[in-house]
């Protein structure tokens, strides 16, 4: 099936996709089908794989509509297709661009977002066992390379995880160039997405310009990289397998031995942290934690995101009461705000007539007309309220957050921004309607960034 360039055994490819048992005995697996080439040779391989397996293949496409005709094309093309094969095939579609501006998200992570609650909305009527996504090994570099870049660790560096609760992705040993011989030599049509040629997009960048180069200095780069991220996956695995072990006898009432996390291997004692702390944890954070566990006190504590850890004598102890306000704190432009509380700071530029405006759950540019007298942070207020641009209504932030979902300790710890007015701007949420520029305003660029990263408040 999915060989690699250079391999010339089929059971090697078998082998990957069974590693991670991929293809269910019997049951219906549902193949996302985006009717690009990738999506094509995926379906076509499942074909021929189901007699194997004995099970029934389904397929699903998403309209996202950004492209106009061309993604109704898209769409035809592959309910055509699918009827032409006897296949079931489901159509879906969405608004992303009024989805990411209700929910503060950008076009990419909203359109992902949709069409991932699709597949899995689709996949529960039907009965699906497993989603089959195309990602390619070209795929998976890509993400390799962009997660390097953003100075990821191991699990970064892995890319693309070839299995993600019921959705599987067989292709990932599977090169680009591997896909364009065989739709050749079988004559299987495709469409193309114009907006894969356009370079504003990071990934187009590293596809377009990054790796033709490292294919250059390299010739044999897809593979060096299928290797490379087959290797740094059974490492990850392997680390990941003793901190969830070490968990699962050592971690009682939220308690753990302050000796025995001490005594661990530093990759393995960061990942048992990232396993009690999901989000947010920086290295910071982790060598924090690893110090009072290590240190000769008896009494001590590490605030992490959301949570206190506290040493007592011989415990580590987590969940202990951490502080449950945001002080009040000013944000001056060209300045950084930290806000270790939260495991934040804040990045604060003025741009003059700025022509891009991009807002996001953590990056926010507000019309500098609009701000009244001085900015500030801090935890929500009580009765606080704030019409949130895009949403069409007010409502005050204890209600939001209750929607969220959000339990009392992440409300409290929710960055919320002020001016002499009231609330401007919720960190994860959004801005305020009445803040909101429009492209060539003058703006205030407002960044949350984690606690660890490098700031330069003059790029």
């Amino acid at each position: 099936m999915f060989r690699p360039k250079g391999i010339t055994t089929t059971k090697m490819d078998i082998d990957f996709c069974e590693k991670y048992n991929m293809f269910p005995r019997g049951g219906i697996v549902l193949c996302a089908v985006s009717g690009g080439k990738d999506s094509m040779y995926l379906v076509e391989k499942l074909r021929e794989l189901a007699p194997q397996y004995g099970f029934e293949l389904f397929c699903a496409h998403y309209n996202h509509r950004l492209r106009g005709e061309e993604s109704e094309r898209d769409s035809r093309f592959v309910s055509d297709y699918c009827e032409k094969l006897g296949l079931p095939c489901f159509i879906g579609a969405g608004d992303v661009s009024a989805y990411a501006a209700e929910n503060g998200l950008g076009i990419e992570e909203a359109a992902r977002a949709l069409r991932y609650e699709f597949l899995e909305k689709t996949a529960d009527e039907i009965g699906a066992a497993r989603i089959a996504t195309a990602h390619t090994a070209d795929d998976n570099a890509e993400t390799m390379l962009f997660n390097l870049c953003r100075g990821s660790g191991l699990k970064g560096l892995c890319g693309i995880p070839p299995v993600r609760g019921r959705i599987i992705r067989p292709m990932l040993q599977t090169t680009t160039s591997e896909v364009y011989k065989y739709l050749e030599k079988k004559g299987i049509p495709h469409v193309e997405d114009s907006t894969n040629m356009k370079e504003e997009f990071t990934r187009n960048k590293i596809r377009h310009r990054v790796v033709p180069e490292l294919r250059d200095l390299n010739p044999g780069f897809d593979e060096s990289l299928i290797r490379c991220s087959a290797s740094l996956r059974e490492d990850e695995e392997f680390l990941s397998g003793l901190a969830q072990s070490f968990l699962a006898s050592r971690y009682h009432d939220r308690t753990l031995h302050a000796a025995e996390f001490s005594a661990l291997p530093e990759p393995v004692s960061a990942r048992v942290l990232q396993l009690i702390v999901p989000f947010g944890l920086s290295r910071a954070h982790i060598e924090a934690v690893r110090n009072i566990a290590g240190a000769k006190e008896s009494h001590a504590f590490a605030d992490v995101p959301g949570l206190r850890i506290v040493r007592e004598y011989d415990k580590l102890i987590f969940g202990a009461s951490p502080p449950l306000e945001l002080p009040k704190r000013t944000v001056k432009i060209g300045e950084i705000t930290d806000i270790p509380e939260a495991g934040l700071k804040i990045s604060c530029k003025f741009i003059k007539n700025c022509k891009e405006v991009h807002n996001s759950f953590n990056i926010f540019f507000f019309k500098n007309d609009s701000i009244c007298g001085n900015m500030f942070v801090m935890s929500r207020l009580e009765g606080e309220k704030i019409r949130l641009a895009g949403r069409n209504c007010t409502k005050t932030l204890k209600k939001l957050f209750s929607e969220a979902k959000l339990n009392g300790e992440n409300k409290a710890l929710v960055p919320v921004i002020y001016d002499e007015v009231g609330a401007i701007a919720v960190y994860g949420f959004g801005i305020a309607e009445r803040c909101k520029p429009i492209s060539g305003d003058s703006v205030i660029k407002l960044e949350f960034i984690p606690a660890s990263a490098d700031t330069n408040t003059e790029k």
